[in-house]
């Protein structure tokens, strides 16, 4: 891991990185509170297709988790996102979800595709992240959660199914299409949050994601509104979760 920047305010430290990878390098974010030191809760972020690693969103989730609770939080660059480039593949689907976009044709099946294709790539990819940022001094190996939305979510779920160490997750966004196999051999507890209008996810799809889940412990919120209107109270919801089962 080799860290190319690092800057400082109200209380939280962000450092870029990049980490050598068989896929590349992949570009990454860590916060922390000013002058931690030893082992502390980690919340692994994953952002939303078209998305990156510092967009609006995931900086504001991250930079609440290390200010008010004193975790460390850190988001990389999915596949074909942010500072990493697209395959041809990539581009093909992208192309095919703008036709279907203006045209009124479905969305959920590439949808599904594109999550597949990528999750493939980024599990292993975010393994070996969790692994370097849990030997540093001031992150260790800590406890561990997974936040992600949409396309965080779709990537998500495959990867906490492979990782023992993730210890809770908030999800949402996304549907059962790709995902229902990977969720049933989730057992930690799990937020789950649904747009009960969402334009891209067919309401059922998500539902049948939520119930997919083999946790005893999981939660679903439902709230009005389109896929990218969720509530700013949800990142409450968000705080609270993972301080109570990350501590």
């Amino acid at each position: 891991m080799r860290f190319t920047s690092q800057a400082s305010s109200d209380g939280v430290t962000e450092q870029l990185f990049t980490l050598p990878f068989t896929s590349g390098e992949i570009p990454g974010v860590l916060w922390t509170p000013d002058g931690a030191t030893g082992a502390r809760p980690l919340i692994l972020m994953g952002h939303g297709g078209g998305q990156h690693k510092k967009a609006p969103g995931i900086v504001a989730r991250a930079r609440r988790s290390a200010a008010e609770c004193g975790f460390a939080v850190v988001a990389v660059d999915a596949p074909g996102h942010g500072d990493r480039l697209r395959s041809e593949e990539h581009d093909r689907i992208i192309a095919e979800m703008r036709t279907r976009a203006q045209t009124g044709g479905e969305l959920a099946p590439v949808l599904a595709e594109f999550h597949a294709l990528l999750a493939g790539q980024s599990v292993p990819e975010w393994r070996a992240v969790l692994d370097a940022v849990q030997e540093l001094d001031h992150v260790g190996a800590g406890p561990v959660g997974y936040w992600g939305m949409s396309m965080g979510c779709a990537l998500g779920v495959p990867f906490i199914a492979a990782e023992p160490r993730i210890r809770a997750a908030v999800l949402g966004l996304n549907g059962a299409a790709a995902s229902a196999e990977a969720a049933a051999q989730i057992t930690v507890p799990v937020e789950f949050l649904v747009q009960w209008d969402d334009e891209m996810v067919p309401r059922a799809a998500s539902l049948a994601l939520f119930d997919a889940f083999a946790s005893a412990e999981k939660t679903l919120h439902a709230n009005p509104g389109r896929h990218a209107e969720t509530p700013m109270f949800e990142l409450d919801s968000m705080v609270r979760f993972f301080t109570r089962h990350l501590g």
